[in-house]
């Protein structure tokens, strides 16, 4: 009888342990939000309605008292070998507590007609981890999120859509190996666009020139990480 208490007991503390770890981390007072990236991040600093904007908005808005602040670091043209490059001096010496990695369109797209200017899978995947594992080692939480568009025909239809998902996917699946959380953009406008682009136009719903962001494409990336951070 005994014995049967002790693993009720146990099951229970499983239990209870699991549903705390899966509910979201509350935001603190004094959270710095770094948002590492490429141009579509350069962009996302823009005000009035650059995503990181309006993030920084919205969370003034509502949580006035936790004065929290909202910081890019996004430079155009980087893939993740850049990011390796600099993660110390634009990330890990701005002691962030909360961290989005917001890449992989250019790591796609610069491969597209010379595979030398992309990067390939093992490097990709390797490098996200170098530049996790120093953001971790600084204190802060990582959020990964999957790379989004190179064209908004239905899915399948753009000429990149396949290594997209390819990437997506490493990125997916290495926030499960390093227990991370993610953020999965490339599902949101994918998921988005099938439902608001009837005319299956190739830019214009979510994007001016098919890869970075209009103001919906903002709100929406937005509304996505705010998810995360603060449902």
């Amino acid at each position: 009888m005994f014995r049967v208490c002790l693993a009720a007991a146990a099951a229970l503390l499983f239990a209870v342990s699991n549903l705390s770890a899966a509910e979201p981390m509350p935001l603190k007072a004094g959270d710095r939000i770094v948002f590492l990236g490429d141009s579509i991040t350069a962009g996302g600093a823009r005000p009035p309605h650059g995503y990181i904007t309006v993030i920084q908005a919205k969370l003034n808005e509502k949580h006035p008292d936790l004065k929290i602040e909202c910081i890019g670091a996004g430079i155009s043209g980087n893939k993740v070998p850049n990011l390796q490059a600099r993660v110390d001096e634009d990330v890990v010496a701005k002691k962030p507590t909360i961290v989005f990695i917001y890449i992989g369109i250019n790591d796609v797209w610069h491969g597209e007609k010379d595979p030398a200017r992309g990067t390939m899978p093992d490097k990709f995947t390797a490098g996200l981890k170098e530049v996790i594992g120093k953001i971790q080692a600084g204190g802060a939480r990582v959020i990964l999120c999957t790379p989004t568009v190179i064209g908004e025909k239905k899915a399948g239809a753009n000429s990149l859509d396949a290594k997209l998902d390819q990437y997506a996917d490493l990125s997916r699946g290495l926030a499960k190996e390093l227990n991370l959380e993610l953020c999965d953009l490339r599902k949101a406008f994918v998921d988005h666009l099938a439902a608001n682009n009837p005319n299956d136009a190739e830019k214009g719903i979510l994007t001016p020139d098919r890869v970075h962001l209009n103001q919906a494409g903002n709100e929406l990336v937005a509304a996505t990480m705010l998810k995360t951070i603060d449902p």
